[in-house]
C-alpha cells in the first residue's frame, strides 16, 4: 500500500471511530460508568476495596476497536475521585501491525499515587500514554483477588467484560482528551 492510500485508510478509520461514538450526555456517561463499575465490583473480588483505595480512576464503559493491519480504538469515560465525578474523556489510538478483528470492552485504569493522579491532571487537554506515563495492564485470575496482589505501579488498568474477538489490546500511543459532553 502506498503511503497516500496509507494516510487515506488511517485517516478514514479515525473518523469512523469518532463518526460512529459520537460524544454522549455527561448523565449517559455517567450511567455507564456506575453500571461499568458495578460489572467490575461484581467479577473482581477485591475489586470494590482496590477502588476505595485508589486516589482517582478512569473508567471507560465501552472501548470499540477494531483493525486489518491498520486498526484504532475509541472509547468515552469518567474520572472518578472517590465516587465523584470530576471530569470526562475521550480514548483514541490507532497502530499498525499485524491485527484482524473486531473487540468491544470495559476497562477501568487507576492511578495509585498521588503524583500519577497529578502528572495526569497537570495535562489539561490530553494525555498520552507512551510520552508522558506508562500503565501496566492488570492480569490476574478468578481465584485471586485483587488484595492479594501488590500493584507496584503508578497506574494500573483493568480490561474487563470484553466482546468480539482482537489480537491484544494494548495500551501504547493511547489518547486521552478531556471533553466537555452535553
Amino acid at each position: 500500500m502506498t503511503n497516500s492510500k496509507f494516510k487515506v485508510f488511517l485517516l478514514t478509520v479515525l473518523i469512523g471511530f469518532n463518526t460512529f461514538a459520537m460524544a454522549k450526555s455527561a448523565k449517559s456517561l455517567d450511567h455507564d460508568a456506575n453500571m461499568a463499575i458495578n460489572k467490575f465490583i461484581d467479577e473482581v473480588k477485591g475489586g470494590d476495596p482496590f477502588l476505595v483505595k485508589a486516589k482517582a480512576f478512569l473508567v471507560f464503559p465501552s472501548i470499540k476497536e477494531a483493525g486489518f493491519f491498520v486498526g484504532g480504538k475509541y472509547g468515552e469515560g469518567v474520572l472518578r475521585v472517590g465516587r465523584t465525578t470530576k471530569g470526562y474523556y475521550r480514548l483514541t489510538a490507532a497502530s499498525i501491525g499485524m491485527q484482524m478483528g473486531m473487540q468491544e470492552s470495559a476497562m477501568i485504569i487507576a492511578f495509585n499515587t498521588d503524583k500519577a493522579l497529578n502528572k495526569f491532571l497537570m495535562n489539561d487537554d490530553e494525555w498520552e500514554t507512551d510520552v508522558d506515563g506508562k500503565i501496566a495492564v492488570a492480569e490476574w485470575n478468578s481465584k485471586e483477588e485483587l488484595d492479594d496482589i501488590d500493584f507496584k505501579d503508578d497506574m494500573v488498568a483493568f480490561v474487563f467484560d470484553s466482546k468480539g474477538l482482537m489480537g491484544s489490546f494494548t495500551m501504547e500511543g493511547t489518547k486521552f482528551e478531556r471533553i466537555k459532553p452535553d
